[in-house]
């Protein structure tokens, strides 16, 4: 397997030091970065080719090419692909760019990849959603999952449509985290404890929880019920979130992500 990102910032970093940490010899990786700075922070990092211009020879001679620049410069950059493409993996990362302008772009090539990962990825522990082409083969669907299992897990999707319900989950779902744990912390000083204490006890709550959830073969619903003692501190505050309707608050907040997602997916096919 030989991978070629096309991009080198945040997320093909993550990519590419976890398969490299996995065992990816760094001679099978290389990257195309136009700005020299990050390029030769990303060699120097790696160990890895990186080329600034798309004559490379890494294009030639890979068989994966991970797309990983901003959504809205996809077609500009992909403009030089289309003619060597053939047979190779497409991979995109590029949040709400659809199958059909991807291939279109590339000349109607529909060895093709999606892949919504999150931010978490940076340090290894991200999840990534995946949609594969019907063209695409089990060992291509494979390679996609190695690929992109170098970050985290992932999760597949039977249809396109559901990257969008994926990217408001887990996409966008770690600034809900962190919004929770900065309204807990903030809370807690309120009833009066040091703003560094509360941050403290916010932050490793949420840590140890996610832990103990991840670590359980018990559905979190239970672990929630195991904790809850009746008429105790616990049953307070979730008697709270009820009579606010917490948990319809948040399948809002999600519908209006999924759907900003959608939208923003149909004004990036509309550069054609």
């Amino acid at each position: 397997m030989k991978i070629c990102f096309l991009g080198g910032g945040n997320m093909a970093s993550a990519l590419i030091g976890g398969l490299i940490a996995r065992g990816t010899d760094a001679a099978a990786v290389s990257a195309i970065e136009l700005n020299p700075a990050a390029g030769e922070r990303l060699a120097q990092k790696f160990s890895i080719h990186v080329a600034t211009g798309p004559e490379d020879a890494c294009v030639a001679e890979c068989d994966t090419l991970v797309l990983a620049v901003k959504p809205q410069d996809l077609r500009a950059a992909l403009a030089a692909f289309a003619a060597r493409i053939s047979g190779k993996l497409v991979i995109s990362i590029a949040a709400g760019v659809g199958l059909e302008s991807i291939s279109r772009w590339l000349g109607g090539h529909r060895n093709i990849v999606r892949a919504m990962p999150n931010t978490p990825a940076l340090i290894g522990a991200g999840i990534s959603g995946l949609y594969a082409a019907p063209e695409v083969s089990p060992e291509a669907r494979a390679r996609a999952e190695r690929i992109l299992g170098a970050a985290g897990e992932v999760v597949w999707v039977a249809e396109e449509a559901l990257l969008d319900p994926v990217t408001a989950l887990s996409g966008s779902g770690p600034a809900y985290v962190f919004w929770f744990i900065e309204q807990l912390a903030a809370s807690g000083t309120k009833l009066g404890l040091a703003p560094e204490a509360a941050q403290r006890l916010a932050l490793a709550t949420v840590l140890g929880a996610a832990k103990l959830a991840a670590q359980s073969d018990e559905p979190p619903a239970l672990l929630r019920e195991r904790v809850t003692s009746k008429g105790g501190t616990t049953e307070a505050a979730l008697k709270v979130f009820a009579e606010e309707d917490m948990a319809g608050r948040l399948e809002r907040a999600l519908r209006a992500a999924s759907a900003r997602g959608a939208e923003l997916g149909k004004l990036l096919a509309e550069q054609d």
